[in-house]
Parts: C-alpha cells; sequence; structure tokens
C-alpha cells in the first residue's frame, strides 16, 4: 500500500480519488471548518489544523511516497490582484517546499510529489513564478513536468487545471514522451517551459497519458428535482435573472424551449460593460450540457445558478450542495456541511476526485512499481 502526505487537504477530495490503495499518514489545512469536514469523512487520525508555516517535520510521521499539494491559488488565478508566489495565500508553497527540503536532508524525502493549481500559475508574473516551482524541484534532485487537466473529460464541468509532478528516481520510458501531446500540453505550458532555468530543462519531462476517456454524464443527469439545501425561485426572481440577460443568452433561452426537451443552463451573473461603457450586470447561460466552472462564494456572482427549460416553461435557483458535490465527483455519500455557503466553498475549492483516480492509476502507481522494481534490482 503507497503512502501518502496531503497537504492543504480541504474535505480531503485527493484522498478520494487515490482510493483504497493509498493509506494518508498525514493530513494538514489551516481551515477549522474545512478540517471538520475532512473529519467526518476519514477521521480526525493525523490530521493538523495548522498553517504550513506552523508545521515542522517532527509532525510528519514515517516517509511517504507522496506528498500531494493543491496549494492556494488566489494569488495565482486571474481573478487575483497578481500577487503570485509572494502572496499572502499562494506564497504558501514555499513553507510546503521548506518541509520537503527538510525531509530530503532527514532522508526521508517523498519519491514523488505532486503540486495542484489553477493554470493561472503558468503565466504568473510572466512566468517567474512556475519557473521557481520548477527550480525548486530541479534543485531537490527531482525529475518534474506538468500536465493540464480538465475536468471535462471526466464530468460535466469546465475546470482546467495545472498538475506539476516530481518524481526522485528512475522514470521508465512508457511515463514520458519525446514531445508535448496536445492532450495534456496545451500551447500555454509549452510556453511556461520555454521560460525554465537551464538547468530546470534538463530535469523537466513530458509525462505521457493516455488518450482522455469520453465523458459519461451530461449536466442534466447531476441536477435534483427536489434540491436539498436551496430553493426553487419565485416566477418573479426568475424572471428578473431573464431580464439582466443579453439578447444573444435570451436567444439561448429561446432555443432551448425549443428543443422540447428537458435542458439545464449553468448561469452567472457577471459584471460587464454596455454600449456607453458602463459597468453593469449580465446573467449568462450556457445549454451545452456543461456547468461554468464552480468558484468558492466570495459574492453572490460567483455562486452558479441554473436554468431548466421544459418547454416553454422556466425555473430557476442556485445550484445545491450535492449537485456541487457531484460536480466534483465526489460519491453520494460523503458528508458535506449544512451550511450552504460552506459546502461550496469546500467544493469549489477542491480537486476533482476522478482526475486524482486518473493521474494515479497512468502515471503516480506506475512510478512507484518502477521505483521498486528499480531497487529490487540493485539489492539483487
Amino acid at each position: 500500500m503507497a503512502l501518502f502526505y496531503e497537504f492543504f487537504a480541504g474535505g480531503g477530495m485527493a484522498r478520494a480519488g487515490l482510493g483504497a490503495g493509498w493509506r494518508c499518514l498525514f493530513a494538514n489545512d489551516f481551515d477549522p471548518k474545512k478540517a471538520f469536514s475532512y473529519a467526518a469523512n476519514w477521521g480526525a487520525q493525523g490530521l493538523s489544523v495548522n498553517n504550513v508555516a506552523d508545521l515542522t517535520t517532527a509532525d510528519l510521521p514515517g516517509a511517504a511516497d507522496l506528498a500531494w499539494a493543491s496549494f492556494p491559488c488566489q494569488d495565482l488565478s486571474l481573478a487575483g490582484a497578481g500577487a503570485g508566489l509572494q502572496g499572502e495565500r499562494s506564497g504558501a508553497f514555499w513553507p510546503f517546499w521548506k518541509l520537503m527540503r527538510r525531509l530530503k536532508e532527514e532522508g526521508r524525502a517523498p519519491r514523488l510529489i505532486v503540486l495542484e493549481n489553477v493554470c493561472g500559475a503558468l503565466h504568473s508574473h510572466n512566468g517567474e513564478d512556475f519557473a521557481a516551482i520548477g527550480g525548486a524541484l530541479a534543485n531537490a534532485g527531482y525529475r518534474f513536468g506538468a500536465v493540464v487537466i480538465d475536468v471535462a473529460y471526466f464530468l460535466p464541468q469546465s475546470r482546467p487545471r495545472l498538475f506539476i509532478i516530481g518524481a526522485a528516481g528512475p522514470i521508465s520510458a512508457s511515463l514520458k514522451t519525446a514531445a508535448p501531446d496536445p492532450h495534456w500540453h496545451p500551447a500555454r505550458l509549452v510556453q511556461a517551459y520555454g521560460k525554465l532555468s537551464e538547468r530546470a530543462m534538463t530535469q523537466w519531462v513530458w509525462w505521457a497519458l493516455p488518450t482522455p476517456p469520453r465523458r459519461p454524464l451530461s449536466f442534466i443527469d447531476l441536477i435534483e428535482d427536489e434540491p436539498q439545501g436551496v430553493q426553487w425561485h419565485t416566477p418573479e426572481e426568475t424572471r428578473r435573472l431573464l431580464s439582466l440577460m443579453s439578447a444573444v443568452n435570451l436567444q439561448k433561452v429561446e432555443n432551448a424551449k425549443k428543443e422540447g426537451r428537458r435542458l439545464v443552463g449553468g448561469l452567472y451573473k457577471r459584471m460587464r460593460r454596455d454600449a456607453a461603457g458602463r459597468k453593469t450586470q449580465r446573467a449568462e447561460v450556457r445549454f451545452d450540457g456543461m456547468a461554468g466552472c464552480l468558484r468558492t462564494p466570495t459574492g453572490g456572482s460567483s455562486r452558479q445558478s441554473i436554468l431548466l427549460v421544459e418547454g416553454d416553461a422556466v425555473r430557476s435557483r442556485l445550484l445545491s450542495p450535492r449537485e456541487t458535490a457531484r460536480l466534483m465527483g465526489l460519491p453520494e455519500q460523503y458528508t458535506l456541511p449544512k451550511n450552504y455557503n460552506e459546502a461550496y466553498h469546500l467544493t469549489g475549492d477542491g480537486v476533482a476526485v476522478p482526475v486524482v483516480r486518473f493521474l494515479a492509476a497512468n502515471l503516480l502507481e506506475p512510478a512507484l512499481i518502477a521505483f521498486t522494481q528499480s531497487a529490487n534490482r540493485k539489492a539483487a
């Protein structure tokens, strides 16, 4: 059984994706509300509710095969203020990395490290932040590479995320490719690679992953007829949402009505400029079988609503907490916070479960097998 540490653990969604073949030695999150959900689903054993900067290697038991870190994205995202790795939140990467360096000094560095974040990390500070992470991995002796995986391959949500994977051991030929694969290495990642230092480039790996699967579900398949935790809007509230739409979005609703079948559209309220250049609130909807990317509910505009269209009938409401969990691939038995915003924050801040499973099955687990086989050959 493989062993792992889970940093910035949230509700343990990386743990859910890794699955039964992995055992968690240690989990950490500084948010007590998220930690409460983690404990409710996984138990409190090995869980530390502390700022990562306050941890020492004495807090980390044993020797893990993997350290998973979904470190905060706010300062790296397009919606952030651009502070990058020097920001108060995304800068938490550096105390985490200090722990990894100390583990190496103690002879118990994880054989694999996975860093998960938004794709904004590729071009934050003109690529300097991504280069800094690459330099840290290279200087610690890790071969490393990155992939961009959109949750849309697995679930009806548009949610591309960056995964940087470092390996301290021999890498089998089946796990790497000589050139970028456009499925997993888009142009923005190739451009970021070009800004690495010469030393980091010598440690770079173009990770090989299989062709992405065909998504089995549509957005409508995850929608509750009788939602828990939210109420359907009144007809007046639905009309108000429609009144915020541009002609283009209103036409989408009319086209959905003409389909003559049950359709669901994901809706966000956004600030746009009108013809006179004034900021005005708009409602924008999509009926392509996909939800928009879940976001943490820092304001009303960040919470996703739905329009349910059945012929001429149109109803609206917020996404329910269970629907957000389904959009992240969490099982039905996963215990969510009772408070709406806390549940939405937990799921919107997490990593999608089937993406973690895909990475584990096709890269992490084969890499660990290769490490073990290499060690056995050397011992013989």
